[in-house]
């Protein structure tokens, strides 16, 4: 655990006196007193419970503990001192943009608060947000018009060149209309599903072959009526003028089952559940403003969640 009492400046003292190997030279350079470098270095060595100088009228030189600790202070200050130039740069530099793909599934979710809270720290950069299909927004991810997606982990053929940061793993819901002839039972035949029309995910969804795989599981066939759709308004306004049942990732329900505008049938899938994350390209770095974002939603993510659970409980 990380020593709370050791400060920036035992850092940047430690490092000038091992690169002058001088306390005197280090005191001119740093603009204090030489009792003041001594007694800072001497602060470290005892939090730290080791010597790192060998003292001589010829100078100092490091021991071997003072060796090893070069090594990590002198990467910490350096990575401190990069976030401070990024941070600067993002706010120095208007005009910049990110070009964020959003799966429709989380796109009413997470996304509002996630953009509200990188827009707080960030207001002069634009954000472009583009929903679609999951082979689109990877397409287009992958030759560069897109920064970040977020959304469910691709099948692995598309994650080529790509690398995924999970967020929090999500099931299926099935949800209907609030007093749904299927809610009178406390725990509805899921095959009874087949009587009314089914508004389900195309080929080209991302958690098609999963929805394929739960009707499979539960002995249903081809559904007589159904309908393929990825627009959450279109399934969301459906579903509530209607009697269809809608397949659907939680996600894109959440708010509306919370609301009392649908309701999520009280049928298991349980073996639905699948991963949400954030994917970026391999070969190109995040710049800046890119990783603030996912920051922002990595952070909104784990509230939200929270919230869902509390809920639950």
């Amino acid at each position: 655990m990380l020593d709370q009492r050791i400060k920036f400046r035992h850092l940047t003292c430690f490092l000038e006196v091992a690169r002058q190997r001088s306390v005197g030279k280090a005191a001119d350079t740093l603009s204090i007193t030489q009792p003041a470098v001594s007694k800072t270095i001497r602060e470290l060595e005892e939090h730290l419970d080791a010597r790192l100088f060998d003292r001589s009228k010829r100078g100092v030189t490091l021991t071997d503990f003072g060796k090893v600790f070069l090594r990590y202070a002198g990467a910490s200050v350096t990575a401190l001192r990069q976030g401070v130039d990024s941070i600067s740069q993002v706010r120095m530099q208007g005009g910049l943009s990110i070009n964020l793909g959003v799966l429709p599934t989380v796109a009413a979710s997470v996304m509002p608060a996630a953009i509200r809270r990188f827009k707080a720290l960030s207001p002069d950069t634009t954000v472009k947000v583009v929903a679609g299909p999951n082979v689109m927004l990877m397409g287009q991810l992958r030759v560069g018009e897109l920064d970040l997606v977020v959304g469910r982990l691709a099948e692995p053929d598309q994650m080529s060149g790509l690398s995924f940061i999970h967020l929090y793993s999500e099931h299926i819901s099935l949800v209907a209309r609030p007093g749904h002839p299927l809610l009178a039972d406390k725990n509805p035949d899921i095959t009874r599903i087949r009587e009314f029309t089914v508004l389900v995910p195309p080929k080209h969804a991302i958690i098609h072959s999963t929805v394929d795989k739960m009707l499979i599981a539960h002995g249903i066939g081809a559904l007589p009526d159904r309908i393929e759709t990825v627009s959450t308004s279109f399934g969301r306004a459906f579903t509530r003028e209607t009697d269809a049942i809608w397949i659907i990732s939680n996600g894109a329900v959440a708010s509306d089952i919370a609301e009392g505008n649908l309701v999520e049938l009280p049928i298991d899938t349980s073996d639905t559940f699948g991963p949400v994350g954030l994917t970026t390209r391999i070969d190109s770095p995040v710049s800046p403003p890119v990783e603030m974002l996912i920051n922002a939603v990595r952070e909104e993510a784990s509230a939200h969640h929270t919230t869902l659970s509390n809920r639950k409980s």
